[in-house]
């Protein structure tokens, strides 16, 4: 039997340091990856998907993201979705799974899973399927503990589904909380048990795995993971797994730290490297920059066109930490011309630039804006 493990869609998700605009695509693509991962189940034959917690972002969303993902998964009538609470939309009496059943939302092709309970999900492979199930979204007893003694058919395949960390896996606080045993599989004779919450692909042992989100929504996952959906084949009850990743993501997350730029060479190796992420497909690319360095005034000219506008353009996301200082002595001030307002004002900051202190990074800042302002007066008047 194969079937699909994913987890963590985060349905209605916002983040905070983009535009409207791309605002927008990334809550998009986090609706549209449903439909992605139904076209892997019927591409692989996998007739169930598993989704292990964490469907909404909110327990209290709106009525069009309520019903989004639901409406996704019913364009694919011949898989059977099964879904259990995450953290973030745990089933409590007045959140997200009470309002869709109460609303009608539920297509006969989604089965919400809200008792911890064993239920048979497949009946001619003998397939049943065991879900932990948060009632709130922090609790400190490990709900998977009932698998060990849950009955199921001699032979039968014992699949867990459940949300949260695993002992001795993860850091900080937020890993005490929904604690899941690192044997649960062994302990409770499970075929496989599929696991949520982290947001990055994870194989715990040979029979749990996290499946990591299907849609990458952070820096901190990037290329460590995220963007894929698990394929798992069970042959029978002890047989060995056969697990593959797929691809699902359709944005690119990438965080570059300790960027020093101090020359045009330097800015034009930043901008290939970027656009080298995704060449044919750069407005896929959220790239987050850590930069420093000094450069001079027809370098931080070229770093304003390059980096800040035309490649912050080019990509979803250019988030910018730093900035490069500039690098300007008297001689860079003859573009002013020799005398006038604007020299004046220029050889007065520079001069505060120099002296250091608070009060010389306002005036060495000033003095950039200064310098760009006036190479773009020339270029307009050009």
């Amino acid at each position: 039997m194969k079937f699909v493990h994913t987890s963590d869609w985060q349905i209605g998700r916002t983040f905070g340091f983009v535009n409207d605009e791309t605002q927008g695509a990334l809550q998009a693509q986090r609706v549209e990856v449903v439909r992605r991962i139904g076209h892997l189940a019927r591409q692989q034959g996998a007739k169930h998907v598993l989704v292990a917690g964490d469907i909404y972002e909110h327990e209290t969303p709106t009525e069009r993201t309520l019903h989004q993902p639901m409406e996704r998964m019913r364009e694919f009538a011949d898989v059977h979705w099964h879904l259990i609470p995450g953290n973030h939309d745990a089933n409590t009496p007045e959140g997200v799974w009470a309002r869709l059943v109460r609303e009608g939302g539920v297509p006969a092709n989604v089965h919400l899973h809200c008792q911890p309970a064993p239920v048979q999900i497949d009946e001619a492979e003998n397939v049943w399927l065991l879900p932990a199930v948060l009632q709130r979204r922090h609790v400190l007893a490990d709900l998977t503990a009932y698998m060990d003694t849950a009955p199921t058919p001699p032979g039968a395949v014992r699949i867990g589904l459940a949300h949260g960390s695993v002992v001795s896996f993860g850091n900080g606080e937020e890993a005490q909380h929904n604690p899941l045993a690192i044997d649960r599989a062994q302990k409770a004779g499970l075929s496989y048990l599929g696991l949520g919450d982290w947001h990055g692909f994870c194989q715990i042992n040979e029979r749990t795995c996290y499946s990591g989100t299907p849609e990458i929504d952070n820096f901190d996952i990037g290329r460590g993971g995220g963007g894929e959906t698990l394929v798992v084949d069970i042959q029978g009850a002890t047989a060995p797994l056969l697990i593959e990743r797929h691809k699902t993501g359709h944005y690119m997350w990438q965080k570059l730290g300790d960027v020093t730029l101090t020359s045009a060479e330097d800015i034009y190796a930043l901008d290939a490297r970027v656009r080298g992420i995704a060449p044919d497909n750069a407005g896929a690319v959220l790239v987050w920059l850590t930069v420093s360095g000094m450069l001079g005034v027809e370098d931080m000219a070229l770093y304003e066109s390059l980096i800040t506008r035309r490649l912050r353009a080019a990509v979803a996301c250019l988030r910018l930490s730093g900035t490069p200082q500039l690098n300007a002595g008297l001689d860079d001030l003859d573009c002013f011309g020799p005398a006038g307002a604007v020299r004046r004002a220029a050889e007065t900051l520079l001069a505060q630039a120099q002296n250091g202190g608070a009060e010389g990074a306002v005036a060495t800042e000033a003095l950039q804006r200064l310098f760009l302002f006036w190479n773009e007066s020339k270029g307009q008047a050009a």
